[in-house]
């Protein structure tokens, strides 16, 4: 699952509310309820920076990592 505030995040998150408001939710508990589908899918949290750059500058990072 893409990061929140990407495209593909907006995108999925504006399907899932169309499903939800076709099933006859409201339209703010049909946003609410595409959050919350999104927040629980664990594909959807960062699992932090890929490579040791990303982690920033050598003498800012925490020591026990």
């Amino acid at each position: 699952m893409p990061e929140p505030g990407s495209k593909k995040y907006d995108t999925r998150r504006a399907r899932l509310r169309k499903e939800a408001e076709r099933s006859g939710i409201s339209d703010q508990d049909a946003d609410a309820a595409a959050k919350e589908t999104l927040r629980r899918e664990p594909e959807g949290r960062s699992g932090g920076p890929e490579t040791e750059r990303g982690r920033g500058p050598k003498g800012e990072r925490p020591e026990n990592e």
